[in-house]
């Protein structure tokens, strides 16, 4: 029974980090894609007037079709939305080590940035969307991590100022 004061919804905008791996699992002959997000984050400091920028990696778990989907059309450093929850898991490596992870299993991914940007789609004829998302697409946005472009940037009359 699902609690209704309980919500599990992670929504990230990042780069891909690596190439997503797209695996099947052979008893349920089920597709996975696996790969790693960038998000990053702006710090300004008031005593030294100085902002820094921090990244946070988020593995991300693509299951069923949009497995497929991030196969053919997410590569390294393509700019996407990714919506889904949070999941824990344990397991013991080959030592006999108790591990844990937290990833995100996504159930939503849109793909973001230019269209010619990456490898994903760059003769132009790529889906934007998985699932029947809607695509939206801002050229401001850096292609990779860390560099210093932000929405804000781009100038022009049609921007709606929030």
């Amino acid at each position: 029974m699902r609690d209704v004061n309980s919500l599990n919804r992670v929504i990230l905008v990042g780069h891909v980090g690596r190439k997503p791996e797209l695996r099947v699992l052979p008893q349920r002959e089920q597709r996975v894609a696996n790969f790693t997000l960038a998000t990053n984050e702006s710090i300004y400091n008031k005593s030294t007037n100085e902002s820094t920028k921090r990244t946070e990696w988020h593995r991300i778990v693509v299951w069923g079709p949009q497995a497929d989907f991030c196969d053919r059309y997410i590569d390294k450093g393509k700019q996407i939305l990714v919506e889904g929850r949070l999941s824990t898991r344990e397991w013991q490596d080959r030592d006999g080590n108790k591990r844990t992870t937290t990833e995100v299993v996504a159930n939503n991914i849109v793909l973001l940035g230019r269209r010619d940007a990456g490898s994903g789609g760059g003769e132009g004829n790529a889906p934007h969307a998985a699932a029947g998302s809607d695509f939206h697409q801002d050229p401001a946005v850096s292609e990779f991590p860390g560099e210093e472009d932000t929405p804000g940037d781009a100038g022009g009359d049609d921007e709606v100022p929030f």
